[in-house]
C-alpha cells in the first residue's frame, strides 16, 4: 500500500512536538508493559495496522507474555489480567470509543481506586496520545512490519 506523507520530513517540528507530547504522557509513574497494554489496546479498536505492530513488539521486548498479547482483544473473559489492567483497559476502550455522555462515572471510578491521582492523569494522556496516533498513522497508511523494539525513543 504505501504511505501516503512523509510527516517528519514535510513537518519535523510538529512532528517532533507530538513524540515530546507522546514521552511525556510515560512521565507519571504508570508500569510500562501497562502502558504498552493501553496502546494495543486502542490500536486495535481503531484498526491502527502499524501501531499495534510497533506496541506488540515493544510489549514483547519489555516481557510480555505472547498469550496475554494475543488474548489482549478479549481480555475481560481472561483472568490473566490484574485489577489496575482491567481498570486501565476498561478507560481505554470508553475513552478511545467516547460513547455519548462521555466516560461513565462508574468506569472512572474503577481507576480513581486503584490509581493514585497522578496515574490517572498518566492514564488520560497515554489513550489520548495513541488515540492521536492511530490516527496520523491510518491517514498517512503508515505501513507495519519495519518497527524494531525501541525504534521510537
Amino acid at each position: 500500500m504505501g504511505s501516503r506523507l512523509d510527516l517528519p520530513g514535510i513537518a519535523p517540528r510538529t512532528y517532533a512536538m507530538m513524540a515530546r507530547l507522546s514521552q511525556a504522557s510515560h512521565e507519571f509513574g504508570l508500569e510500562p508493559l501497562l502502558v504498552e497494554l493501553m496502546k494495543v489496546r486502542a490500536s486495535q479498536i481503531n484498526g491502527c495496522a502499524f501501531c499495534v505492530d510497533m506496541h506488540t513488539k515493544d510489549a514483547r521486548a519489555a516481557g510480555e507474555a505472547e498469550e496475554r498479547l494475543h488474548v489482549l482483544v478479549a481480555w475481560r473473559e481472561a483472568e490473566w489480567y490484574s485489577e489496575r489492567e482491567r481498570a486501565a483497559l476498561e478507560l481505554t476502550e470508553v475513552m478511545t470509543r467516547l460513547p455519548e455522555g462521555g466516560v461513565p462515572d462508574d468506569v472512572y471510578a474503577r481507576a480513581t481506586e486503584l490509581f493514585s491521582d497522578e496515574e490517572v492523569v498518566g492514564l488520560i494522556w497515554v489513550v489520548t496520545v495513541i488515540n492521536a496516533w492511530n490516527r496520523i498513522a491510518i491517514t498517512t497508511r503508515m505501513e507495519p512490519g519495519h518497527y524494531q523494539p525501541g525504534g521510537h525513543e
